[in-house]
């Protein structure tokens, strides 16, 4: 069973990437089931599909934190649609899986994460 995260994103930054390719980076916040509030930014390379990485602090309700990074991919399923797969290290250990749902122009990402053990 997956825990859920939900975020908004708040700012983007547009810039040139390798190989005439654009650079896509988003900064977002938002909530995730068992990690409180996360902060993060997810840097997209492509246009409706491509790569992407994901740098991450989750503040819990423990007052600990968790940082995470990870990797992935995403592909257009829609107008202003994309899904998003990706794998994740955690920095108590833990690894993930994140299947997710991006809708540009709401700016919001969500979806489930699972533990990969």
């Amino acid at each position: 069973m997956g825990r859920e995260f939900s975020l908004k994103f708040n700012s983007f930054t547009i810039t040139p990437g390798p190989a005439g390719s654009v650079l896509t980076q988003g900064n977002c916040e938002g909530t995730a089931s068992g990690f409180g509030t996360v902060l993060g930014t997810a840097t997209f390379v492509g246009g409706k599909s491509g790569s992407f990485s994901w740098c991450s602090q989750a503040f819990l309700d423990s007052g600990d934190q968790i940082a995470g990074t990870g990797s992935g991919t995403y592909e257009s399923t829609g107008k202003h649609h994309w899904r998003t797969l990706g794998f994740h290290q955690n920095s108590d250990g833990g690894a993930l899986i994140s299947e997710g749902e991006i809708d540009l122009a709401k700016r919001s990402w969500a979806g489930k994460l699972f533990e990969n053990s």
